[in-house]
């Protein structure tokens, strides 16, 4: 579905993403990981078009998106949780998750898409018409979630979506990525949380200061001496920061 080839970024002289190579097959959940400033949300950003790379190129099926703007990307069904959720706390839940369907004309099947999250999400339909800021932390992110979903996306991608949240949320947070990966949707996830990452994804890359270093099966890279010294001695229970 999505490949990236020898993809560069740079902020002035900083480099923050060097010659990177990742693809994201349709219908798997593919996680990146890496330590704070390893270039994973620039890579993120990037795929939507929030920034510009310097080289390389970005290609969505066939076709080149490497200059698309960032909403013709969302019109292609790329869509970002950002990390903080990003969530309008001071208007209704509802208009939040409305905001997921601002590009979309097919108004009856927005509408039976918007029940289906609230089916999905109970908490957020007994508050629909209160602001968001009454929601939990693992609430917004359900919101947050719920919003991208109603973009109609084919690949959705998550910037640390477990952060700051308890260890129930956490549980639940994976549970629905499963769940809507099952009903077909492609998931690209940044996680610090290394251990539940490779738990539940198909495929895992890990970036060190901009470069892919290791890449391949979850399983393999589990069992790598490297990535456990570095990440899931720490990380495995959620607690690296």
């Amino acid at each position: 579905m999505l490949e990236i080839l020898n993809l560069s970024v740079a902020y002035g002289r900083n480099e923050a993403l060097r010659k990177v190579n990742l693809k994201v097959e349709e219908g798997k959940i593919v996680t990146v990981l890496g330590a704070n400033g390893a270039g994973k949300s620039t890579l993120l950003n990037a795929i939507l078009g929030m920034v510009k790379p310097r080289d390389g190129q970005i290609l969505l099926g066939r076709d080149d998106i490497t200059l698309a703007s960032p909403s013709e990307r969302v019109a292609r069904g790329i869509v970002l949780v950002p990390e903080g959720r990003r969530i309008l706390i001071t208007m209704t839940i509802e208009e939040n998750l409305m905001l997921g369907a601002h590009l979309r004309k097919d108004h009856a099947a927005v509408k039976q898409e918007l029940d289906a999250i609230y089916a999905r999400f109970p908490n957020l339909a007994e508050r629909r018409h209160m602001a968001a800021a009454c929601l939990s932390g693992g609430e917004q992110q359900m919101l947050a979630i719920g919003r991208a979903l109603l973009a109609r996306p084919r690949l959705i991608m998550l910037d640390e979506p477990s952060l700051g949240l308890s260890p129930l949320f956490v549980a639940k947070l994976f549970e629905l990525l499963r769940e809507i990966n099952r009903d077909g949707l492609t998931v690209l996830l940044v996680e610090q949380n290394t251990g539940k990452a490779l738990a539940n994804a198909h495929y895992a890359a890990v970036l060190e200061l901009g470069q892919v270093v290791m890449a391949g099966e979850p399983a393999v890279l589990a069992a790598d001496p490297r990535l456990q010294e570095a990440y899931l001695g720490r990380a495995g229970d959620g607690a690296h920061g």
